[in-house]
């Protein structure tokens, strides 16, 4: 039996200012059995979204030491799974295996948006765990 090593998954946005930021906080919490996580932006803001830190408080998530980067601050990081949250094509130099979530961006929204667009995310966070959970053979 090989010994199990983790997926190591990067969660991509615009700004890397909300929804990047919330699936990498969920990713890093439930999910350090079976994925190492970390986000990005196509265009990274100068913060994280105060609206983004106070949503993921709410869930006992503190994102306060993560920051907005872009792909080309991750320089030559290894991933193994990209998950496009953008809305738009990612580089096409890009290689590694992509996964579209269509996830509207809540930059702009008021906070109870703000927090619906939370929800989906952890949603789909978790379902990601749970798949990875079930291909590594087991519960962790």
């Amino acid at each position: 039996m090989t010994p199990f090593s983790k997926t190591r998954v990067l969660f991509i946005c615009i700004g890397n200012s909300c929804r990047s930021q919330m699936a990498e906080g969920f990713a890093r919490k439930y999910g350090g059995d079976v994925m190492v996580a970390g986000s990005a932006g196509l265009a990274p803001a100068f913060m994280v979204a105060q609206d983004t830190i106070r949503a993921m408080d709410e869930k006992d998530i503190d994102i306060r030491d993560q920051f907005p980067k872009s792909l080309k601050q991750l320089g030559r990081a290894q991933f193994d799974l990209f998950v496009n949250m953008s809305g738009y094509d990612l580089p096409p130099e890009i290689d590694t295996p992509v996964r579209e979530w269509p996830v509207a961006d809540p930059v702009a929204e008021d906070y109870e948006t703000h927090c619906k667009i939370r929800d989906e995310i952890e949603t789909r966070v978790m379902g990601l765990i749970l798949e990875l959970r079930r291909s590594a053979g087991g519960w962790r």
